[in-house]
């Protein structure tokens, strides 16, 4: 558990010397860490899942959105997703009408809390959802955020 936190400081120190010293460019540091491009191309729920290793994805209670009913600004919502749910192996957040619907998407070690924060556009009022891919298998939450001036462009 630890062991995988010092590999992963390691990466990511050496990674940025590397961009920091010109030896690599910042898109060459982002595949070196495993970048899907492919799931953030994607367009709705079903081919995210999917362009992220899985099926389908099972609605779940435990899994919880904490994000404004209302944002006022869709260029910076503010959104958490936590579960109590032991073995979280990921976090996804998706804005369902966005461009590209896979906004963020996080990798939890083992043992910690499963709990991220992040601030996302929105171009206009959609379903948020959040993807938890637990011990395998994506759970699935969702939320309408209502949005008064658009984000991407609006």
């Amino acid at each position: 558990m630890n062991q995988q936190r010092r590999d992963a400081l390691r990466l990511s120190t050496v990674l940025g010397l590397a961009v920091a010293t010109g030896l690599m460019s910042p898109l060459e540091a982002l595949a070196a860490e495993g970048w899907n491009s492919a799931a953030f191309d994607t367009k709705n729920l079903n081919d995210t899942v999917k362009a992220l290793g899985g099926r389908s994805a099972a609605p779940s209670i435990h899994l919880l959105i904490n994000a404004p009913e209302i944002a006022e600004n869709g260029a910076v919502v503010p959104i958490s997703v936590t579960t109590s749910l032991p073995n979280v192996q990921q976090i996804a957040i998706l804005v369902e009408k966005n461009p590209n619907a896979l906004s963020a998407n996080f990798t939890i070690p083992a043992g910690t809390e499963a709990y991220v924060s992040t601030r996302v556009k929105m171009a206009q009022t959609s379903n948020v959802y959040a993807l938890a891919k637990v011990d395998g298998k994506w759970l699935v939450a969702s939320k309408e955020i209502k949005v008064t001036l658009g984000g991407c462009g609006g």
